[in-house]
């Protein structure tokens, strides 16, 4: 993909922020026990929100949706989302369980967006409910960070939660795909 003067915008420095803040979480991470450094970690989570919220509203305020956009965008959340998860993971803070799903899905999605890039020869954009299940996905993760009870009402029902949306949302966009293909063999793309 080449990149044009008109992929240079807010929205898309927003994402490429937010996809380098996968370094610093990677090392803070290390230290995860420390109370300071889960205080930094919920601040940066913070910074992550916002950016993805941000770049979002630029793009679609300024009409600054870009194919560059399409791809950096959800590719800075799951980079920072496999980032977290797998570190969590390594240190004991999220079960093989949901390491898997998690990953699996993001994984899938990944690549079958990749192949449905090419086949169509256009990125697709994220769906709204993969939106919710990033977004309960994050509440997980600042909930850890806050050290909620892990066998608290809340934390058992966001983690289930997260379990379903997981599998519905792979299901959402596997039909989606389904869908785009009809209509490229359809010549309606």
């Amino acid at each position: 993909m080449k990149i044009n003067k008109s992929d240079i915008t807010i929205s898309n420095g927003l994402s490429i922020l937010r996809l380098f803040l996968a370094i610093p979480f990677w090392f803070l991470l290390s230290n995860f026990h420390v109370q300071d450094v889960r205080m930094i970690l919920i601040l940066l989570g913070v910074v992550v929100v916002f950016t993805d919220w941000a770049d979002g509203y630029f793009a679609r305020k300024f009409n600054q949706v870009t194919e560059l956009g399409k791809i950096i965008d959800p590719l800075a959340d799951k980079i920072c989302a496999g980032v977290l998860i797998y570190k969590l993971y390594l240190i004991g803070e999220i079960t093989p369980f949901l390491f898997f799903v998690l990953i699996g899905r993001d994984t899938l999605i990944f690549l079958a967006g990749v192949l449905l890039a090419k086949y169509l020869g256009k990125v697709l954009p994220s769906n709204y409910l993969g939106k919710v299940t990033v977004t309960i996905i994050a509440i997980f993760i600042f909930m850890i960070c806050f050290a909620v009870d892990k066998n608290s009402l809340p934390y058992l029902a966001i983690y289930h939660l997260i379990v379903f949306l997981s599998f519905i949302s792979l299901i959402a966009y596997a039909i989606r795909g389904v869908e785009f293909i009809k209509k490229r063999k359809n010549g309606y793309i």
